[in-house]
Protein backbone atom coordinates (compact mmCIF):
# COMPACT_ATOMS: atom_id res chain seq x y z
CA UNK A 1 0.00 0.00 0.00
CA UNK A 2 1.12 3.59 -0.57
CA UNK A 3 1.27 5.63 2.45
CA UNK A 4 1.97 9.30 3.24
CA UNK A 5 3.25 10.66 6.58
CA UNK A 6 2.33 14.21 6.67
CA UNK A 7 4.94 15.54 9.61
CA UNK A 8 3.47 18.64 11.42
CA UNK A 9 5.10 19.53 14.20
CA UNK A 10 4.46 22.47 16.14
CA UNK A 11 7.34 24.36 15.21
CA UNK A 12 9.30 24.04 11.98
CA UNK A 13 11.99 21.77 13.45
CA UNK A 14 12.31 19.02 10.45
CA UNK A 15 11.17 15.54 10.87
CA UNK A 16 11.07 14.47 14.40
CA UNK A 17 12.63 10.96 15.12
CA UNK A 18 9.33 9.38 16.29
CA UNK A 19 7.44 10.01 12.75
CA UNK A 20 10.76 8.38 10.95
CA UNK A 21 10.22 5.17 13.29
CA UNK A 22 6.65 5.26 12.56
CA UNK A 23 7.67 5.20 8.66
CA UNK A 24 10.39 2.66 9.34
CA UNK A 25 7.82 0.41 10.93
CA UNK A 26 5.18 0.78 7.99
CA UNK A 27 7.83 -0.01 5.76
CA UNK A 28 8.90 -3.27 7.81
CA UNK A 29 5.43 -4.71 6.52
CA UNK A 30 6.09 -3.87 2.88
CA UNK A 31 4.25 -0.29 2.49
CA UNK A 32 5.65 1.78 0.23
CA UNK A 33 6.07 5.50 2.48
CA UNK A 34 6.79 8.87 2.10
CA UNK A 35 7.38 11.33 4.65
CA UNK A 36 6.01 14.81 3.81
CA UNK A 37 7.16 17.36 6.02
CA UNK A 38 4.42 20.48 6.39
CA UNK A 39 6.15 23.22 6.84
CA UNK A 40 8.02 22.79 3.34
CA UNK A 41 5.79 20.97 0.81
CA UNK A 42 2.83 21.45 -0.48
CA UNK A 43 -0.20 19.02 -0.34
CA UNK A 44 -0.75 18.54 -4.23
CA UNK A 45 0.52 14.97 -4.70
CA UNK A 46 -1.33 13.96 -1.37
CA UNK A 47 -4.69 12.48 -3.44
CA UNK A 48 -2.02 9.63 -5.33
CA UNK A 49 -1.32 7.59 -1.91
CA UNK A 50 -3.88 4.63 -0.60
CA UNK A 51 -3.62 5.89 3.08
CA UNK A 52 -2.68 8.89 4.73
CA UNK A 53 -1.31 9.25 8.24
CA UNK A 54 -0.69 12.29 9.60
CA UNK A 55 1.88 13.20 12.68
CA UNK A 56 1.19 16.21 14.73
CA UNK A 57 1.99 18.45 17.78
CA UNK A 58 -0.13 20.80 19.66
CA UNK A 59 1.32 24.57 18.78
CA UNK A 60 0.75 24.93 22.82
CA UNK A 61 0.51 23.01 25.49
CA UNK A 62 -3.33 24.99 26.48
CA UNK A 63 -5.62 24.48 23.92
CA UNK A 64 -4.84 21.68 22.21
CA UNK A 65 -4.45 23.87 18.91
CA UNK A 66 -3.36 22.61 15.35
CA UNK A 67 -0.26 24.32 13.49
CA UNK A 68 -1.16 26.56 10.28
CA UNK A 69 0.22 24.60 8.42
CA UNK A 70 -1.70 21.44 8.72
CA UNK A 71 -4.76 22.90 7.52
CA UNK A 72 -2.78 24.56 4.48
CA UNK A 73 -1.38 21.46 3.20
CA UNK A 74 -4.65 19.31 3.62
CA UNK A 75 -6.63 21.86 2.02
CA UNK A 76 -4.09 22.24 -1.31
CA UNK A 77 -4.17 18.16 -1.66
CA UNK A 78 -7.92 18.71 -3.15
CA UNK A 79 -9.46 14.49 -4.00
CA UNK A 80 -9.41 13.88 -0.07
CA UNK A 81 -12.64 12.61 0.27
CA UNK A 82 -12.79 9.44 1.01
CA UNK A 83 -9.77 9.05 1.65
CA UNK A 84 -8.68 6.50 4.44
CA UNK A 85 -6.08 8.31 7.07
CA UNK A 86 -4.78 8.22 10.62
CA UNK A 87 -4.01 10.69 12.98
CA UNK A 88 -1.16 10.64 15.63
CA UNK A 89 -0.59 13.22 18.10
CA UNK A 90 2.95 13.34 20.11
CA UNK A 91 1.91 14.03 23.64
CA UNK A 92 3.67 16.87 24.60
CA UNK A 93 1.63 17.80 27.87
CA UNK A 94 0.11 16.54 30.76
CA UNK A 95 -3.71 18.82 29.75
CA UNK A 96 -5.81 19.25 26.87
CA UNK A 97 -4.08 15.99 25.21
CA UNK A 98 -7.52 14.72 24.26
CA UNK A 99 -8.72 18.06 22.99
CA UNK A 100 -5.59 18.33 21.13
CA UNK A 101 -6.18 15.01 19.23
CA UNK A 102 -10.11 15.55 18.65
CA UNK A 103 -8.85 18.94 17.06
CA UNK A 104 -6.41 16.84 14.55
CA UNK A 105 -9.15 14.57 13.56
CA UNK A 106 -11.35 17.48 12.74
CA UNK A 107 -9.08 18.75 10.93
CA UNK A 108 -8.93 16.24 8.62
CA UNK A 109 -12.11 15.40 8.51
CA UNK A 110 -13.08 19.39 7.52
CA UNK A 111 -11.10 18.08 3.80
CA UNK A 112 -13.49 14.89 3.72
CA UNK A 113 -11.07 12.44 5.26
CA UNK A 114 -12.19 9.47 6.64
CA UNK A 115 -10.28 9.09 9.79
CA UNK A 116 -9.91 4.87 11.19
CA UNK A 117 -7.34 4.97 13.42
CA UNK A 118 -6.04 7.33 16.16
CA UNK A 119 -3.45 7.65 18.55
CA UNK A 120 -1.47 9.24 20.79
CA UNK A 121 2.58 9.11 20.43
CA UNK A 122 4.40 8.70 23.45
CA UNK A 123 7.86 7.84 22.13
CA UNK A 124 9.70 6.50 19.32
CA UNK A 125 9.95 2.78 19.60
CA UNK A 126 5.95 2.89 20.30
CA UNK A 127 5.69 4.86 17.30
CA UNK A 128 7.76 2.29 15.71
CA UNK A 129 5.17 -0.82 16.96
CA UNK A 130 2.42 1.21 15.70
CA UNK A 131 3.73 1.39 12.40
CA UNK A 132 3.84 -2.28 12.39
CA UNK A 133 0.18 -2.22 12.92
CA UNK A 134 -1.49 -0.09 9.68
CA UNK A 135 -3.23 -2.42 7.21
CA UNK A 136 -3.11 -5.68 10.01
Amino acid sequence: MRIAVISAPGRRKGIPEYVKSLAKGMESMGHRVDIIDAWTEDGFRLPGYEYIAVCAEAVSLWGGKMPDVLSRILAAGSGLVGKKSAAFLKKTGPIFINKALWNLMRAMEKEGMTVNWSEIILSAPQAEALGKRIGA
